[in-house]
């Protein structure tokens, strides 16, 4: 989609799993409304989360973006999202909207695993846990312990307990402004 130049709000619609190709997607958007001076992009977000290094990689871009990043949880923002869900400098949620807030994992497939292989890849969960948890705690009012316990024991919450805790700064519905831009990001499934 071509954006016209100094277009003042761009809504993104992005419904899908982190990971290379919708990251990458995201990406590509976010920078043509860089690029075309976007004063203000409206993020309409759901995720059921994905990958961590794709997660990371939005956070840090979308919080380096030249213009005000908003966030909105339309569905429903876990695991990893809550990183990218964050990036936002005002972020809202629906109404009956949730946040799910899980340890990190991986998956095995038939891999033989040494002493050497497990230590490195647990080394690697503790730093990703370590990540988010610092990102969290310095965009919210969550303390530390309470995002431990979510690693350890996996919680959904809800837009009420959001905006206690500071995830979010108002619950309320999409309400799109006449005449803007909507770009939906639309993924093949697998």
């Amino acid at each position: 989609m071509n954006i016209p130049q100094d277009t003042p709000l761009v809504y993104i619609s992005f419904s899908a799993e982190i990971n290379q190709a919708s990251t990458e997607s995201l990406i590509g958007v976010l920078s043509n409304c860089a690029n075309a001076k976007v004063k203000q992009v409206y993020l309409l977000f759901s995720t059921l989360g994905g990958s961590v290094v794709n997660g990371f990689n939005l956070y840090n871009i979308m919080k380096g973006m030249p213009f005000e990043l908003i966030t909105h949880n339309v569905g429903c923002v876990n695991s990893i999202g809550n990183v990218v869900f964050l990036a936002g400098s005002k972020r809202y949620s629906s109404p009956s909207s949730t946040f799910m807030f899980h340890g990190v994992g991986f998956l095995i497939q038939n891999e033989r695993q040494t002493v050497k292989d497990l230590k490195e890849k647990l080394s690697g969960l503790t730093n990703d846990e370590i990540r988010i948890g610092d990102v969290i705690a310095q965009n919210t009012n969550l303390t530390q312990t309470e995002i431990a316990g979510f690693f350890n024991t996996g919680q959904t919450k809800d837009a009420p307990f959001a905006l206690d805790k500071g995830i979010i700064h108002e619950i309320r519905d999409v309400n799109l402004s006449p005449g803007c831009p909507v770009i939906p990001l639309v993924f093949q499934r697998q």
